[in-house]
């Protein structure tokens, strides 16, 4: 089978306090620590932490499980940030297995060692500290 190609613009970054306002829609979202400047009004990540993938991406970022497992990377003056990419339900496991392959983020425990798709490339853009932005799996 061939390679299936996705061109994906992450938005973002919503911080910890502000996180209702990412979309409820599906998509793949990361978790990163991150710096917030007031004065900027901006937020500098400093680490990839986990990639998810949600048919809803607020409500499973509102009350998730791995919280407190995020919460133990941030270093002092950091906090907890997201970033956010819209996709069809259809594609969010590939997609969310592909970037987890790749990247290993360390709360990540599925798809670190096995990617159990056909081969897969990808283009990112926007939000998307840390995260190559060409690559194939």
């Amino acid at each position: 089978m061939g390679t299936l190609s996705f061109s994906i613009e992450f938005e973002g970054y919503w911080r910890e306090k502000k996180k209702g306002g990412i979309p409820a829609g599906s998509g793949v979202y990361c978790v990163y620590t991150c710096i917030y400047s007031g004065k900027k009004q901006t937020c500098s990540p400093q680490k990839l932490v986990y990639i998810g993938a949600s048919e809803n991406v607020r409500d499973s970022l509102a009350d998730h499980v791995k919280q407190a497992d995020w919460e133990s990377h941030i270093d002092t003056g950091e906090e907890l940030c997201f970033s956010f990419v819209p996709m069809d339900a259809e594609t969010l496991e590939r997609c969310a297995a592909a970037l987890i392959f790749k990247h290993k983020p360390p709360e990540n425990t599925e798809y670190v060692q096995i990617f159990p798709f056909d081969r897969t490339s990808f283009t990112l853009s926007g939000k998307a500290g840390f995260l190559s932005k060409s690559f194939t799996v």
